[in-house]
């Protein structure tokens, strides 16, 4: 009897005009999702297989996505007055200039609003088309739809950015220092753009001290989170049914602890500001590679916060981390540093592949070999990229020739993968006869591994 480990085989046929031969339906669903291979792949399968990881068109109906719907056309009646209440109130505001802030003492320099400018925040003039729509409702949801507590945020959200000097905040130059703790990248599922924030990186003492030693350098860090978060708010789509929220993942891993004083305070303060004066800007909150203590304290403030803020919280493990991020982001649009196969710094590093090419996901079950069959049907160069999540697998590659002489060209012996091994290895391949390449991935552990991989055909000229 063999000892040989049990083979799956998934089959693969690129088409020879669509460099991209696999569609990812974007979607979303608080159940149980159902997989089904994508309609340009075929598997053959042993009783251990899985397929290819592909979400299937169903509708997009989690709990939170009437209160996030932006169109004012879906409002129930009440929210409809609502919103045509409080429009009545900011047009009567403007009308009597009670948005036309003057210096304050207790507050720092305001400044004269000229009779004749309009009322604009993030960048959109109030009451001038269809967006202020949007804005308004973002408003009353933070405040349950209740008219004269919306106003009273609307406006104390413009007098502190009058104060604040927000609108030039947003041209001023505060430096690079922070863009690998807070950046954009990619898309999630339904769209909203990503944006990291690395906690980690504060791990670097001199950062650190750089960013938090004192008032003034915390001073800095809040002028300069506020001012990312602005110009972030300033790219969505404000338009009724536009994408005007943005998908949030929190890196816990290396995070400094509660013991971290001045992180601690600006944070708190940084926190304040966000929750009063950019309400509804968050789709989803994603905390990955979570550690116990942080778990313990969001156990202790759970009880305080509404099910609504609660339902856009997600936790996961270090374990976890990639499983969860791959439900809501697909993988062509989650960094490398996460498990993905997508390139932070825009670097040349593979310029084969960007973000609009989709990855295919496979599960190689414990004790199994996986190998993926792509078939060539025309005269072309084959480009792939694949990694194994965490590795710990060995994986090789061969072309198998259709010209019946039962021999193979061995593109890349199979080698032990370990877990410090670069995270994703690139191939090309000339191929002047028609064939299949086969990439095999041998997984010894007693562990599930998440297969990630796609591929571009280049045809040869004529």
């Amino acid at each position: 009897m063999s000892d040989d480990p049990p083979t799956t085989t998934t089959t693969t046929t690129p088409p020879p005009q669509d460099p991209t031969p696999f569609s990812l339906p974007l979607i979303l669903t608080n159940q149980d999702t159902t997989f089904s291979p994508p309609s340009s792949t075929t598997t053959t399968t042993s009783e251990l297989t899985e397929q290819p990881e592909r979400l299937t068109n169903t509708s997009y109906t989690t709990p939170e996505t009437n209160n996030n719907n932006n169109n004012n056309q879906d409002l129930s009646e009440p929210e409809q007055l609502s919103l045509t209440e409080l429009k009545h109130l900011v047009q009567e505001a403007i009308t009597n200039k009670d948005f036309y802030f003057t210096p304050n003492p207790e507050e720092p320099t305001s400044e004269i609003i000229s009779n004749h400018e309009d009322v604009t925040i993030w960048g959109i003039p109030l009451l001038k088309d269809e967006r202020t729509d949007v804005i308004l409702i973002k408003f009353l949801r933070a405040r349950e739809f209740k008219v004269n507590e919306s106003f009273t945020m609307l406006k104390n959200t413009l007098r502190w950015r009058k104060a604040f000097s927000i609108d030039d905040l947003v041209n001023e130059n505060l430096g690079d220092d922070l863009e690998k703790v807070v950046f954009m990248h990619g898309n999630d599922k339904e769209g909203h753009p990503v944006c990291y924030n690395v906690y980690g990186e504060f791990e670097n003492k001199e950062l650190y001290y750089k960013t938090f030693a004192d008032e003034e350098k915390r001073t800095r860090f809040l002028k300069w989170r506020i001012q990312f978060l602005e110009r972030s708010i300033r790219k969505l789509d404000f338009r009724p049914g536009g994408i005007s929220t943005i998908f949030q993942v929190s890196d816990l891993k290396n995070s400094p602890g509660p013991g971290k004083r001045e992180l601690r305070w600006a944070t708190k303060q940084a926190l304040q500001l966000l929750q009063d004066n950019y309400p509804e800007f968050v789709s989803k909150q994603v905390f990955i590679n979570v550690p116990w203590w942080y778990l313990a304290f969001y156990s202790m403030m759970s009880p305080f916060m509404t099910q609504r803020t609660k339902s856009k919280f997600v936790f996961a493990s270090p374990a976890k981390t990639a499983e969860v991020l791959f439900k809501y982001v697909s993988p062509e649009h989650v960094p490398i540093q996460y498990n993905g196969l997508s390139i932070v710094d825009n670097c040349d590093c593979n310029p084969e592949f960007t973000t609009d090419d989709p990855v295919a996901v496979v599960t190689v079950k414990p004790m199994t070999k996986q190998t993926v069959e792509i078939i060539v049907n025309e005269k072309c160069t084959l480009v792939w990229e694949l990694r194994v999540v965490g590795w710990e697998v060995s994986y090789g590659a061969e072309y198998v020739p259709n010209n019946g002489d039962n021999y193979t060209i061995n593109i890349q012996k199979p080698k032990k993968m370990a877990p410090t091994d670069e995270p994703v290895i690139s191939h090309s391949y000339k191929i002047n006869e028609l064939g299949k390449l086969l990439l095999t991935i041998d997984n010894p552990t007693s562990k599930k591994k998440k297969l990630l991989y796609r591929f571009k055909v280049d045809p040869l000229p004529e």
